[in-house]
């Protein structure tokens, strides 16, 4: 076979295997959709996240994200999931996220990073100061033995008297911070008479028992856990000092767009505070994990506060009017604030 022959075989055999290879890719590429890495690829994207309706199609799921604190019945709801299932069936999925007071789940809510939340009575007062446009959703009823101001077992103070000098740790803008001014109001002292330190409770536990302040006011659990583990002794509750009402909360914004998601959320609360009532020694044991805080000592705190949702009505609203007023004389608050002004209309 002479030269020319031999090339002109050679480009001739090249081009029919590149032909051949072009059709194999092609014949491949359009097959990946229903087979092979493709399917395995859509596969993987639907177990990431896209949920499938029995038709197969995409169900666009909306999320609820929720703030909660150690200890209320939020706690018992987010156990018993009774609320995550309910709105599952409407599309909607719940996110939990915890706090350590209720100062900073209202920042939260205020930024955006919670709809839903759960606090005492001074955080949204100090919250609508800061501008938060928050409003009130419901309450529960008063529960004034839910929080205390302690002192060491061998504490020298026996007295709110013996106060006057001494360094008093709490969580700055948490419902106990009006129940320190109204015992020191009680005691003759003024909010002056005290060098106050702010820490939330884990951090104050620890300076409690360190002995670096003087005495510790805070609410349930960590009342109880602090009772039981220490032996320290209650210097006073909020018995005819204070009312200590938890309230449920939500951005002004989601509240307004999403009423059958708050009425789910107010009826779910209202089913676990029948059953928690009737069920005290099931509810510390439900929960201890959860909580990390031992069974008797959420015994003690579920024993001393009562259960039920209840509306919110002009007397709640001037008796926080009071409190945002007291805050502001004191210069708590940057500036004066109307409560009824956060009322859901």
């Amino acid at each position: 076979m002479s030269n020319n022959s031999a090339k002109q075989t050679f480009i001739t055999v090249s081009l029919l295997l590149l032909a051949l290879l072009v059709s194999a890719c092609s014949s491949n590429s359009g097959s990946s959709a229903g087979s092979g890495d493709g399917a395995k690829t859509n596969a993987a994207n639907t177990a990431a996240g896209t949920n499938a309706d029995a038709g197969n199609q995409p169900k666009a799921w909306k999320e609820v994200h929720i703030g909660y604190q150690k200890y209320g019945t939020v706690n018992i709801l987010k156990s018993q999931g009774t609320l995550d299932k309910r709105l599952e069936q409407e599309g909607y999925k719940v996110t939990w996220t915890e706090f350590p007071g209720g100062p900073q789940l209202l920042e939260a809510l205020n930024v955006g990073s919670i709809d839903i939340g759960h606090t005492g009575e001074a955080p949204p007062i100090f919250a609508q100061a800061a501008g938060a446009d928050l409003v009130y959703l419901a309450h529960e009823a008063p529960s004034p033995t839910s929080e205390g101001i302690l002192v060491p077992k061998d504490s020298p103070v026996k007295s709110l008297a013996d106060l006057k000098g001494k360094k008093v740790v709490l969580n700055k803008g948490s419902n106990v911070h009006y129940l320190l001014v109204k015992a020191l109001e009680k005691a003759g002292l003024s909010y002056g008479d005290i060098t106050t330190v702010f820490l939330p409770p884990g951090d104050a536990r620890v300076a409690f028992e360190k002995g670096d302040v003087d005495a510790w006011v805070i609410w349930d659990p960590f009342l109880a856990a602090a009772q039981t583990a220490t032996g320290a002794k209650l210097l006073a509750d909020g018995k005819e000092l204070v009312a200590n009402q938890e309230f449920y909360l939500a951005s002004r914004s989601f509240a307004s767009a999403n009423k059958p998601i708050v009425e789910a959320f107010l009826g779910e609360l209202t089913k676990v505070d029948d059953w928690a009532a009737a069920n005290q020694q099931e509810v510390a044991k439900q929960l201890s994990p959860q909580l990390g805080i031992d069974i008797p000592s959420l015994e003690l705190a579920a024993g001393r506060r009562p259960y039920g949702v209840v509306a919110i009505d002009d007397a709640v609203i001037e008796a926080q009017q009071r409190i945002a007023d007291t805050f502001f004389d004191l210069k708590l608050i940057p500036k004066a604030i109307q409560v009824k002004d956060a009322q859901l209309k």
